[in-house]
């Protein structure tokens, strides 16, 4: 089983979230690594992807698309002059699918980042057409997010295969200690776990995420 993993916004936790995946994942004996076909101003998250997967993987199997504007990916090709070959992202993708039991592919941004005249990062999701992991930060204003987000991967014919939220800060707003509870009466959709800012075992979410497969 491979999943495609996408935030309700920047900075949410997606390469935290997914890096406990895999590590977790790796030590349950089930190979599994990260593939982030694009990354925009920094590789620190491919890094990281790279540092928690299987073995066999290079910063370019993992990242294939770097963009050393700190925007979207469209934006970035546009000032860089680039064009962006989704033929062989989807290509790199089968190739690591055929080697690994597990690839965990980490969006860039949000659902509906452009990556080129009227494509998202949602069409290049449809086109894998991966189950879809939501990394929520657990903060005011998550709820309308969230739920914004799974309407719009439903409405692609794509599955939520389930919500992670994610504690970004130490401090919580008093509004997430019911976030689990609302979404699970307002979506169809499993919370599969939270993760509690600075942990650094994925191992529980793992075994939820496995219960749903």
């Amino acid at each position: 089983m491979h999943w495609f993993v996408t935030g309700t916004d920047s900075d949410v936790g997606k390469t935290h979230v997914v890096s406990l995946l895999l590590k977790a994942l790796n030590q349950a004996g089930r190979p599994a690594v990260g593939f982030k076909p694009f990354a925009c101003g920094s590789r620190e998250d491919a890094k990281a992807l790279l540092a928690a997967g299987a073995p066999g993987m290079t910063m370019d199997k993992v990242n294939p698309v770097y963009l050393k504007t700190p925007a979207s990916p469209y934006t970035g090709a546009l000032i860089e002059n680039r064009k962006l070959d989704l033929d062989a992202l989807h290509a790199d993708f089968r190739e690591l699918a055929g080697e690994y039991r597990h690839v965990l592919v980490e969006g860039v941004g949000g659902w509906e980042v452009p990556l080129a005249p009227r494509v998202t990062v949602a069409d290049f999701a449809r086109r894998l057409g991966l189950p879809v992991l939501i990394v929520v930060n657990s903060k005011l204003g998550a709820l309308n997010h969230t739920i914004l987000t799974a309407r719009s991967i439903h409405s692609r014919g794509l599955t939520c295969a389930g919500i992670i939220l994610n504690h970004v800060a130490d401090e919580r707003h008093p509004a997430s200690i019911t976030h689990r509870m609302i979404l699970e009466e307002s979506l169809n959709i499993p919370v599969i776990g939270e993760v509690m800012h600075g942990e650094t075992d994925g191992s529980a979410l793992v075994e939820s995420l496995l219960e749903s497969e």
